[in-house]
């Protein structure tokens, strides 16, 4: 089954390639979606693919690349949208 879910993370998650190691792992999953910075230094991801496949994403986001510290993760379920892969890293906002 297709879901997408949206997901803010916090703690030490930018300049730490956070970004870059999501779209990686993404990628292997064969999701579609995208990753970015925010101004207030969380990280916002939209993963949108099979469930197995979205729920091992955001599992891998708790703990994310070796040089973060991911304090949070807050999940936000939404309609799946027909996103298609690539997945891509988005301007920071």
């Amino acid at each position: 089954m297709t879901i997408s879910v949206r997901a803010l993370i916090s703690g030490k998650v930018q300049g730490v390639w956070y970004r870059q190691s999501t779209l990686e792992k993404a990628k292997a999953l064969g999701l579609a979606g995208w990753v970015r910075n925010l101004s207030g230094g969380k990280v916002e991801v939209l993963f949108e693919g099979e469930d197995e496949a979205v729920e091992a994403a955001l599992k891998w986001c708790e703990e994310g690349p070796p040089l973060s510290k991911v304090s949070k993760v807050e999940r936000f379920h939404e309609e799946p949208k027909g996103i298609k892969p690539p997945f891509e890293i988005w301007q920071t906002i």
